[in-house]
């Protein structure tokens, strides 16, 4: 029997994957991973075998996640189109990574996954499977069966007694990570219909957060945040704090009407508390220790980042020559950053590095001013001569 690697959530789409392949002749293998979300090695095993699978293979990729994927686009700056975190598209070529080694593991020719046939997912995992072992053949069930709609798949897996969670009265499409929650489909297809507060999973209303702001200081090394209010913990750690502590606040969520890679234009609703806190102490520790044009330059590769991120090019030659220049900009980035959150807000308070190139007796316009401002004639002069007519 024809062997696949079904890189399998348990959600309604791969649910019904499993059957579907099974059918069509298929020994159905699955793959899970957790990046983050709470989930249940037990439940996923006995959802899987109940849909029809041979076996699963089930593991935890936070700390590779967190160590390799995440840090980067930290370091990046990577936002794309100034809303979204990649939190889903940076964990797809990881799960890419490891349904291409189980299928060589298990002597497999095909792999299979459950994104639809007009999003962004497909687009990264078939890209970066294409990348990493291009004699692989990619199934994606649901670019080719009958079932058009989230209803028809809901009715498919009652027909057929399959394990589902959803319902036609939540019919959200919802992938979570450490890193952040994507949130899609219902109510919110209509621009008119603001995000329903249960659709939010790590962030509290702003009409029910806390009068009294809480304070948090970061601390990094070399572009690494390695701190939080002087106590040393892994990535891992830092972010489930920052998770917590942010989504008390608020902080984090957004909602944009994006352009995928394929050409169309959808509405995704995001939150990502801890991802939007380190992500503005990195960008204020630059600041200090960043020349201008590097920091301006890096400000346009941080653009680029996250449209190869976004586009599931993570695997490419430019994404990896782009990361070579990101960590020599990162040799300075040391120091700690003091952050007020409240009612949505991240307020900085304190900055301080050792390689700041900021200088107080430059930047003051006291008694004590050391800058000499008859040079500012001559700069001015050279500057200006370009662009001077006749």
């Amino acid at each position: 029997m024809k062997k696949v690697i079904l890189a399998y959530s348990g959600g309604l789409d791969t649910t019904c994957a499993v059957k579907w392949l099974k059918d069509k002749g298929f020994e159905v293998i699955c793959f899970s991973a957790s990046l983050g979300s709470e989930f249940s090695p037990q439940d996923l095993k006995k959802r899987a075998m109940k849909s029809g699978a041979s076996r699963i293979y089930i593991k935890d990729l936070s700390s590779e996640f967190a160590s390799e994927y995440i840090l980067s686009c930290l370091k990046a700056d990577a936002v794309y189109q100034q809303k979204y975190v990649l939190s889903t598209a940076m964990g797809r070529p990881l799960i890419a990574k490891y349904l291409v080694d189980i299928a060589h593991k298990e002597n497999a020719q095909f792999v299979a996954h459950g994104c639809t046939g007009k999003g962004n997912d497909q687009v990264r995992i078939d890209v970066s499977i294409k990348i990493l072992d291009s004699k692989l053949k990619i199934i994606a069930p649901l670019r080719e069966w009958h079932l058009t709609s989230r209803e028809s798949e809901i009715a498919y897996a009652k027909k057929y007694n399959l394990p589902i969670k959803s319902t036609k009265k939540k019919i959200y499409s919802i992938d979570k990570n450490i890193w952040g929650v994507s949130i899609e489909a219902g109510i919110l297809e209509d621009l008119k219909n603001v995000p329903a507060e249960d659709a939010y999973m790590f962030t509290k209303s702003l009409e029910k957060t806390p009068n009294k702001a809480d304070f948090v200081n970061i601390e990094f090394k070399k572009g690494v945040p390695i701190k939080i209010n002087n106590k040393q913990k892994c990535l891992v750690d830092i972010i489930k704090y920052l998770n917590t502590l942010g989504g008390k606040h608020c902080i984090g969520r957004s909602d944009l009407v994006e352009d995928r890679t394929i050409g169309i234009k959808s509405r995704e609703v995001y939150e990502a508390p801890a991802a939007w806190i380190l992500l503005k102490a990195h960008q204020e520790l630059q600041s200090l220790v960043l020349d201008k044009e590097t920091r301006y330059f890096k400000s346009l590769v941080s653009l680029k980042y996250a449209q190869l991120i976004y586009q599931g090019l993570w695997f490419t030659r430019l994404k990896k020559s782009l990361d070579a220049f990101i960590n020599v900009t990162q040799e300075k980035v040391s120091g700690s950053i003091k952050l007020k959150l409240f009612k949505g807000n991240v307020i900085v308070n304190k900055r301080i590095s050792s390689n700041s190139l900021y200088k107080k007796e430059l930047a003051t316009y006291s008694e004590h001013d050391a800058f000499k401002k008859e040079d500012s004639v001559g700069f001015i002069n050279i500057f200006s001569m370009p662009y001077m007519e006749g």
